[in-house]
């Protein structure tokens, strides 16, 4: 009897252990690319890929991207850097702007299962913004949602505290474990963020002093990654990046487990 008890100990552990070794360890990256350009005003998208390239995320969420506009030479920025880092592209309009489109960009190393781009409430005359959404299989065999965004960046907007509000009633719910990434434009004790903490975890803690904007002297923080409430998700890792020339952001990245 106490040796089918031990095989039986023996064999739960190690059900537990292959469990956790087929968590996935996933990697998601926030990164804004002013709209192609650099701080120095060039056009230089392989620059813009080598973070990328560097950094070897799983996802990617990127904001201010350009679809063949006339100041982004006609290229479509996230089929280019999708191209360049090998990753799966998807672009969500905003709105339409100088001869194309801008709004989000999304770059995925798994293919899509669904995707979907929700226009967020914005006032008349105040600048359109989106959430993009995709829903992908990890290696693991997990299905969870990544949702890009990039929230106005007006000072004391109304916007922002509705479109808040609106990511809460769009993802919250979610029957998937949910990542929200992106350039929020509000700093961790605004009313925004208060309204997403209700329903969404920061990768970090809130007083940790994370900036990320501007690049070349960051004193504030306003690029996320959240994570759904009730779902098990382990924080592995976060990290600021500061390049001066790429970006006037600096991108953050996060490593968690979906346990």
């Amino acid at each position: 009897m106490i040796k089918k008890i031990a095989i039986l100990l023996f064999l739960l552990t190690l059900g537990i252990t292959y469990a956790h070794a087929q968590s996935d360890t996933l990697r998601f990256m926030t990164y804004n690319i002013l709209h192609g350009a650099t701080t120095k005003g060039d056009f230089n998208l392989d620059a813009i890929a080598q973070p990328i390239e560097n950094l070897n995320p799983d996802f990617v969420a990127m904001q201010e991207v350009d679809f063949r506009t006339n100041r982004a030479q006609k290229y479509d920025l996230v089929t280019e850097l999708g191209w360049r880092t090998k990753m799966a592209p998807l672009f969500a309009r905003a709105m339409p702007y100088d001869g194309g489109e801008y709004g989000e960009g999304v770059l995925s190393k798994y293919s899509f299962i669904s995707t979907r781009n929700y226009p967020l409430p914005n006032r008349p005359g105040s600048e359109p913004r989106a959430a993009l959404s995709v829903i992908v299989s990890t290696p693991s065999g997990d299905t969870l949602q990544f949702v890009g965004t990039h929230l106005d960046h007006v000072r004391n907007s109304p916007d922002r505290i509705a479109q808040a509000e609106e990511l809460v009633r769009l993802f919250a719910d979610s029957p998937y474990p949910t990542i929200i990434a992106g350039d929020l434009n509000a700093t961790p004790d605004s009313e925004a963020m208060k309204i997403l903490f209700k329903a969404f975890t920061p990768a970090s803690s809130p007083e940790k002093a994370e900036y990320t904007f501007p690049s070349d002297h960051p004193r504030i923080k306003i690029d996320y990654v959240l994570y759904s409430h009730g779902q098990d998700w382990q924080v592995v890792n976060t990290k600021v990046v500061c390049d001066t020339y790429v970006t006037d952001h600096c991108y953050y990245y996060v490593d968690l487990i979906l346990e």
